[in-house]
C-alpha cells in the first residue's frame, strides 16, 4: 500500500453545537441548532409550514442544549485525543458564543476566552487545530430578524465575526474552513442557510442567493486570513456524495452529470476557481430563474475572483445512484441526499450506503478538477453501539468501515492525489445532526448518555480507540 506523507494530518472532527452543550452559559446566544428538536423526526418537524423557531420543551427534547458537556470537559476529551495520537483536531467555533445575536457591535469576551483555552489545550499536546468558522450553528437572531443567508446584510455580520476570530487565533491556528457542507442547502437549507418554509426555503432562487452571499462572505474571510498570515490555509467544505448513473442508459448518465454539477460541483467551482461555472445558467433555469435575477454586484465578483480558497475540505459518508428511467426502484437514505438503492452496496443501520471505493473516486474527481489539496474532514459510521458490563464497545464494524476508507485514501495517494489529512467524524460520541440522537454513534470514545438525556456522561474507550491509535502511530501502515 502507498505510504502516507510524513506530515499527513491524522485526527478527528466534531462541531460545537453537537458536543459543547452549555447552550446559554457565559453570554452565549441562541443558535439555530438550539432551536432544532431532537429525534429522528427533526427534519419533518422543521419542514412543517408552521415551524417558527420557538423552543418548546413541553413538546420536544433539545439534546444540543446539553451535548456531551464538552464545554466543561474539554480538557478530558483533548487528553483522550492526544492519547490516540491526533496530529490535528477539527472543531468549530460557535458563532453565537462570540456574537450572541450575530449583529452585535462587540464580541462576547467570555466566549472568546473559551476558545483561547480550547486551542491552547490542543497545542499543549501538539495537536493542530482545524477550525470551521460556521458549522450549522448561525445565531438564531440572524434568522428570525433578518431571514437567514438570503439577506445580504449577513455578509457584513459574518465578515465581522470572521475578522474577530481570525485576528484572535491566526497566530496559533493555521488551518481553517469557511462554511460546513455549504452545498447541503440544495436539498436542506435550514442548517446551512437558516431557511425554512416560512422564510423562503421552497423557492430555489433564495437558496442560490443565500449561497452567493455566503460565497462573498467566505471570500472576504479568505482575504482577511491571508492579510493576517500569508501561510494560513483556509478552505471551503463540501458534502461530497460520489454520484453514479444507475446503468449505462444515456438518460441516466446525463442525469448523473446534471446532479453532479448541481450538487457536488457548483459550490466548489465558485469558491475554488473564483468564478461562476459555465453551467450556472443551465442549473438555475432548471429551477425557473436566471442568474440575472440574483442580487450580484461587480464588487462581489471581484472579491470572489481575487480570494479563492487554499484547499477543499469535504465530508464523505456514502455514494448515491441516479435513475430517471425506472421510477419503481427502491430509494436509499443518505447524508441529506438520497438516490436509488445501489444493488452492489451494503448500508449502515441508518440506511446510508457504504462505499469506500466512492471515496477514492471523490478524491480523484476533486483533485483533478481543482488541482488544490484535498482534506477528508468527515467520514465515519453511525451505528448502534452496545457496551458490555464494563462499558466497553467491541466496534469491529466501525474498524472495518474506517479501515476500508483509509485504504481508499491510500489508493488516491497512489493515483497522485494531494491529500492533506483525515479526520473521522464524531471522534467522540456526540448528538447526531441528522437525527438529534445520541444512539447514532460515530466515536472512538463512548459517552454514557442516551436519547432521553440520561447518563453519567463518563467517557470510555471503544475497541476502535486502540485500533486508530495504532493507525496513527504507524502512519497508516498498520490497519
Amino acid at each position: 500500500m502507498t505510504k502516507f506523507p510524513n506530515d499527513f494530518l491524522w485526527g478527528g472532527a466534531t462541531a460545537a453545537n453537537q458536543l459543547e452543550g452549555a447552550y446559554d452559559e457565559d453570554g452565549k446566544g441562541l443558535s439555530i441548532a438550539d432551536a432544532l428538536p431532537g429525534g429522528p423526526e427533526r427534519f419533518s418537524i422543521v419542514n412543517q409550514a408552521n415551524f417558527d423557531w420557538k423552543i418548546d420543551t413541553t413538546k420536544y427534547k433539545y439534546p444540543n442544549h446539553k451535548g456531551i458537556d464538552h464545554y466543561h470537559r474539554y480538557q478530558e476529551d483533548i487528553k483522550l485525543f492526544a492519547e490516540m495520537g491526533f496530529k490535528c483536531y477539527r472543531f468549530s467555533i460557535a458563532w453565537s458564543r462570540v456574537f450572541p445575536n450575530g449583529d452585535d457591535k462587540e464580541p462576547n469576551e467570555a466566549g472568546l476566552k473559551f476558545y483561547d483555552r480550547l486551542i491552547d489545550e490542543c497545542l499543549k499536546y501538539k495537536i493542530e487545530p482545524v477550525i470551521t468558522i460556521s458549522h450549522y450553528e448561525m445565531p438564531l437572531n440572524l434568522v428570525t430578524e433578518y431571514g437567514g443567508w438570503k439577506n445580504r446584510q449577513l455578509i457584513d455580520f459574518y465578515e465581522n465575526y470572521a475578522s474577530v476570530v481570525l485576528n484572535r487565533y491566526a497566530k496559533k491556528v493555521k488551518y481553517w474552513m469557511t462554511f460546513n457542507e455549504i452545498n447541503s442547502a440544495l436539498h436542506f437549507p435550514v442548517m446551512g442557510q437558516g431557511l425554512v418554509k416560512s422564510n423562503g426555503a421552497d423557492e430555489k432562487k433564495n437558496i442560490y442567493q443565500a449561497w452567493h452571499n455566503q460565497f462573498v462572505a467566505g471570500a472576504k474571510a479568505v482575504k482577511i486570513a491571508h492579510e493576517i498570515r500569508p501561510d494560513l490555509m483556509i478552505g471551503c467544505m463540501l458534502l461530497y456524495a460520489t454520484t453514479y448513473a444507475y446503468d449505462s442508459n444515456p438518460a441516466n448518465q446525463l442525469a448523473a452529470l446534471k446532479e453532479n454539477q448541481a450538487f457536488n460541483q457548483f459550490c466548489g467551482d465558485v469558491q475554488v476557481r473564483g468564478t461562476y461555472p459555465a453551467y450556472t445558467e443551465s442549473v438555475m433555469n432548471r429551477y425557473g430563474f436566471s442568474f440575472k435575477d440574483l442580487d450580484v454586484t461587480a464588487d462581489d465578483l471581484k472579491v470572489l475572483k481575487e480570494n479563492p480558497v487554499d484547499y477543499i475540505g469535504f465530508s464523505y459518508y456514502m455514494s448515491t445512484a441516479i435513475n430517471v428511467t425506472d421510477k419503481s426502484l427502491e430509494t436509499a437514505n443518505g447524508n441529506l441526499v438520497g438516490g436509488v438503492k445501489n444493488p452492489f452496496l451494503k448500508a449502515s443501520d441508518w440506511g446510508w450506503q457504504i462505499d469506500p471505493t466512492g471515496l477514492r473516486i471523490a478524491l480523484n474527481e476533486l483533485y483533478n478538477r481543482y488541482q488544490k489539496p484535498v482534506f477528508v474532514v468527515e467520514n465515519g459510521l453511525g451505528a448502534v453501539d452496545k457496551p458490555d458490563e464494563n462499558n466497553f464497545v467491541q466496534d469491529d464494524y466501525r474498524i472495518s468501515y474506517l479501515r476500508k476508507h483509509i485504504q481508499a485514501i491510500a489508493g488516491a495517494l497512489e493515483d497522485g492525489v494531494d491529500v492533506m489529512g483525515y479526520t473521522p467524524w464524531g471522534c467522540i460520541d456526540l448528538v447526531s445532526a441528522s437525527t438529534g440522537q445520541m444512539s447514532k454513534r460515530y466515536g472512538f470514545i463512548y459517552v454514557d448518555l442516551d436519547d432521553e438525556g440520561h447518563g453519567s456522561l463518563n467517557r470510555y474507550k471503544k475497541a476502535s480507540f486502540n485500533w486508530y491509535q495504532k493507525v496513527i502511530e504507524t502512519n497508516g501502515e498498520q490497519l
